[in-house]
């Protein structure tokens, strides 16, 4: 394992990250204990998120606040004039 690699794994933990690594641990004991050997897949996965901080436990989810946009000018209500149309006789 090379340098960076080992420092991405050991660095830059957040709760979610943590969070990630105990679901997912959590997630592939029961599959282990219940024999739902597909739960490894999917416990796997989520710590594999957490442990080398890739996608939504790296923050790669996140999209930042919107920017507020500029406020519009008022418009001024006109009075609308409607003339009935008919048939006439």
């Amino acid at each position: 394992m090379n340098n960076g690699m080992l420092q991405r794994i050991l660095t830059g933990w957040t709760f979610i990250r943590a969070l990630y690594l105990v679901i997912g641990g959590f997630v592939m004991a029961q599959a282990v204990m219940e024999g739902q050997w597909i739960g490894l897949l999917l416990g796997g996965y989520f710590t594999s998120m957490a442990v080398f901080n890739y996608g939504c436990a790296a923050g790669a989810c996140y999209t930042g606040y919107n920017q507020p946009t500029p406020q519009k000018k008022a418009v001024e209500i006109q009075d609308v004039d409607y003339e009935e149309v008919g048939k006439h006789s």
